[in-house]
């Protein structure tokens, strides 16, 4: 065989090989992706499953639960101006993601508020919920929240601690606490920017997996009461379909 002969059998059985290796590292992404779904939406259902299913506190079952009707909040205790114009703008954004036909409000009139936020110490707030008593000493923002047989939502109230941390804590919690009395209630440790963030940060703004996480909950194909099984399923379907 002379040289060139040579050459050229060396680049075809190196073509060949490079074929093999794309072949397989495709065939390799499809198996890890039978569902159609990008990286970052698969990150989206396995991060929805572990702040959606459950309550930090109390034991509740491993199921969606959400809001079906309108939410009308009052504002007690302390109102300085910036508080209430962190509220308000939490308020626009969770209306711009929610699609399923619930909105939020502030309750005027003779409206009956059924979500109700209370500014001042922590103190002063277990005074007005004693079920909060024992957990005000170690954290400086709380919610609670209430639920019909249907494991929709139906009664929240929430406070933030405005003695004891600075204003841009505040307005932080403000943010986290709202949010998970929609039905996003666990604490995770996987994306720092998130607002459900487990450690202490002063994030004031959603990431855009708090963004997805939102829409998602409170899109119409997804109901109260379903366990991870039946959640991972639904998820999956809506962003396929998008």
């Amino acid at each position: 065989m002379d040289l060139k002969s040579s050459s050229y059998l060396l680049r075809y059985v190196l073509f060949c090989l490079l074929f093999l290796l794309l072949a397989c590292t495709d065939d390799e992404e499809q198996e890890n992706n039978t569902n159609g779904l990008t990286e970052f939406q698969q990150e989206t259902i396995d991060y929805f499953a572990d702040v959606a299913l459950g309550f930090e506190f109390g034991g509740a079952s491993l199921i969606t639960r959400k809001w079906n009707e309108d939410i009308l909040i009052s504002v007690s205790g302390e109102m300085p101006d910036y508080l209430i114009d962190e509220l308000n703008d939490v308020i626009s954004d969770l209306n711009e993601l929610i699609t399923d036909g619930v909105t939020i409000s502030i309750a005027e009139g003779s409206q009956t508020p059924n979500f109700s936020v209370f500014f001042g110490s922590g103190g002063a707030y277990a005074n007005l919920n004693p079920n909060a008593a024992a957990f005000v000493a170690d954290n400086r923002g709380l919610f609670f929240v209430d639920w019909d047989a249907r494991q929709n939502i139906n009664y929240a109230n929430m406070y933030v601690d405005t003695e004891l941390i600075e204003e841009v804590f505040q307005l932080h919690l403000l943010r986290e606490e709202l949010t998970q009395s929609l039905g996003l209630a666990m604490d995770r440790i996987e994306f720092p920017e998130s607002i459900f963030q487990t450690t202490w940060t002063s994030t004031t703004e959603y990431a855009e997996i708090d963004k997805e996480l939102i829409r998602l909950l409170y899109h119409p194909d997804v109901t109260s009461g379903l366990n991870e099984e039946q959640l991972r399923k639904v998820l999956t379907e809506i962003l396929s379909n998008e």
